[in-house]
C-alpha cells in the first residue's frame, strides 16, 4: 500500500497542536483597535475561523475582517491603528509579505504566524507553528496555525473567552480520539466514478467544507467545491447530477432543519451522500466545543483524501508537481 508523507503529517496533528498550545506565548492585542486577519488558501481559511471566533465570543461587539492577502496587499486600506495578523505556512509567499511591507510603511502593527523553516520572517511579532510540511497538501500547519490563533483570540478577549480557552486545551485529545478511529477505507468505494464533489457545512463548519474541498483538489485531483449549507439550496441544485457526490457536515447547532432537507434533496437527485459528524456518521470525529469543531472535523476529511488518493493513483505530496504539463506550467506562476 502506498504511504504518503501526507499521512504522517495528518497523524502528527494531535501532538503538534498540543506542543504549540504549550509552547507559544502570544501578545495581547487591543480589542479597541481594528483587527484584520489575512492569508491565502488554507491560511485564509484559518483566518476566517479566527474572525468567526472573535465575533462569536464578543457577542458581535467585535467584527474583525478576514481578507485574502492579495486583495489587502493591492487594494486594502491599511491604517496606522490597524492590527494585522498574517498567516503563512512558510512565510515566503508574495502577497502575505507585501501586506507586511504595506503595514510597516503605514505604521500598522503586525503579527506573523508561520512555520519554523523561514529563519527571518517579517512582522513586529512572529509566532511559530510547526516544521515546514513535506507534503504539498497541507494539514498540520493548518491546525497549528489555528492553535496559535486560538491562543491569540483567547488572550485578547480575556474573561469573554475563558470557556473557549479551556476548551482549546482539550482539542489535542479530540484530534487523538478522531485519529484513533478506523481509517475511512470503505468510503472511497462509494466515490468511484463520482465527480465533482460538493461539500457543505453550516455556521463555522462552512469553513471546514471549503478547506476540505481544497484538500480534495490538491490530493486527489478531483474537482470539489465547498460552500455553506444554505447556498447549496440557491441555484446550485440546477447543476447537481447523479454522477456527483456530496459530503455533508452534520451541524453542531440548530440549523432550522436545513441539513435534513438538503440530504433528502441530494438523495432524490441521485447523488451519493457521505456524512461527516460526531456520532453515527460515515466520517466520524470526536465531540469538542462548537467553536473548535474546525480543528477536529477536518481530520476525517484529510484522512479520506489520503485513502482516495491511494485508490485513484494521485499523490497529495506532489499535487501534480512531478508530472507534465503541471511540472512545467505551475512553477511559472510566482506564488
Amino acid at each position: 500500500m502506498t504511504k504518503f508523507a501526507f499521512d504522517d503529517q495528518v497523524a502528527s496533528q494531535g501532538q503538534a497542536v498540543a506542543e504549540t498550545l504549550s509552547s507559544v506565548e502570544v501578545p495581547l492585542l487591543d480589542r479597541d483597535r481594528p483587527l484584520l486577519f489575512t492569508g491565502i488558501g488554507t491560511s485564509l481559511h484559518a483566518c476566517r475561523v479566527a474572525a468567526y471566533w472573535v465575533a462569536e465570543l464578543s457577542g458581535g461587539r467585535l467584527r474583525p475582517a478576514a481578507v485574502e492577502a492579495q486583495d489587502l496587499a493591492l487594494h486594502g486600506d491599511v491604517r496606522p491603528g490597524d492590527q494585522i495578523v498574517v498567516v503563512s505556512h512558510r512565510g515566503t509567499k508574495r502577497y502575505p509579505n507585501e501586506v507586511l511591507a504595506r503595514a510597516k510603511e503605514a505604521g500598522a502593527s503586525t503579527v506573523t504566524i508561520t512555520g519554523l523553516g523561514n529563519p527571518d520572517p517579517a512582522g513586529d511579532v512572529v509566532l511559530r507553528t510547526c516544521a515546514d510540511e513535506t507534503a504539498g497538501t497541507h494539514s498540520v500547519s493548518y491546525l497549528t496555525a489555528l492553535a496559535v490563533l486560538g491562543k491569540l483570540v483567547g488572550q485578547m478577549l480575556g474573561k469573554d473567552a475563558s470557556d473557549f480557552a479551556e476548551a482549546l486545551n482539550a482539542v489535542p485529545q479530540g484530534i487523538a480520539l478522531t485519529l484513533a478511529l478506523p481509517a475511512p477505507t470503505e468510503v472511497p468505494k462509494r466515490l468511484i466514478n463520482r465527480e465533482p464533489l460538493l461539500l457543505t457545512g453550516h455556521g463555522i463548519d462552512e469553513v471546514t467544507a471549503e478547506e476540505a474541498a481544497l484538500k480534495f483538489k490538491e490530493g486527489t485531483y478531483l474537482w470539489a467545491e465547498g460552500m455553506s449549507q444554505e447556498l447549496a439550496f440557491h441555484g446550485t441544485p440546477a447543476a447537481l447530477e447523479p454522477r456527483m457526490a456530496a459530503i455533508l457536515i452534520v451541524p453542531g447547532r440548530e440549523d432550522g432543519g436545513r441539513y435534513l432537507e438538503l440530504r433528502s434533496l441530494l438523495l432524490e437527485l441521485g447523488l451519493e451522500v457521505i456524512t461527516c459528524g460526531t456520532g453515527d456518521a460515515d466520517l466520524p470525529f470526536a465531540e469538542v466545543a462548537y467553536l473548535l469543531r474546525p480543528m477536529v472535523a477536518i481530520v476525517p476529511l484529510q484522512r479520506l483524501v489520503g485513502e482516495l488518493a491511494r485508490r485513484r493513483g494521485s499523490n497529495p505530496d506532489k499535487i501534480r508537481g512531478d508530472v507534465e504539463p503541471w511540472a512545467s506550467a505551475i512553477p511559472k506562476v510566482r506564488l
